[in-house]
């Protein structure tokens, strides 16, 4: 039986340069901007850069240049799938190591909704 971290469709918009939209099994949809996608890597090295600066997934980088406005946006050149169980995108600052699991997409959801349960969870879990 497909759990909710599976997605039903999946539709990576690279020529317009919109994101990925994914509508899962249970019937929610998500929008991930490229921007929040990069930014969110889950490789070991973005995921070490993020716990030093203390970062949230899908949080950009501080920028330490003089004009951040002529960074480049981010953008994937590429798509691919990994298996049936994730996505993974090669991006035009030359990136390539993050693999985006459904579950961890799922997980990170930018959504209203799922940003409101996170800070459900997150209060009635903290042992303070």
């Amino acid at each position: 039986m497909p759990s909710s971290s599976d997605p039903k469709s999946v539709k990576v918009n690279l020529t317009t340069g919109t994101g990925v939209d994914i509508e899962w099994n249970d019937n929610h949809k998500s929008h991930y901007s490229f921007p929040f996608l990069r930014d969110a890597c889950p490789c070991a090295m973005c995921d070490d850069e993020r716990k030093k600066s203390g970062r949230e997934f899908g949080q950009p980088q501080k920028s330490v240049a003089a004009l951040p406005m002529f960074k480049a946006t981010a953008k994937p050149l590429t798509a691919d799938a990994v298996g049936k169980y994730a996505i993974k995108f090669h991006w035009n600052d030359g990136h390539e190591l993050g693999i985006y699991s459904w579950r961890f997409l799922r997980d990170v959801c930018p959504c209203e909704e799922c940003k409101a349960e996170s800070a459900v969870k997150a209060t009635t879990s903290d042992p303070k």
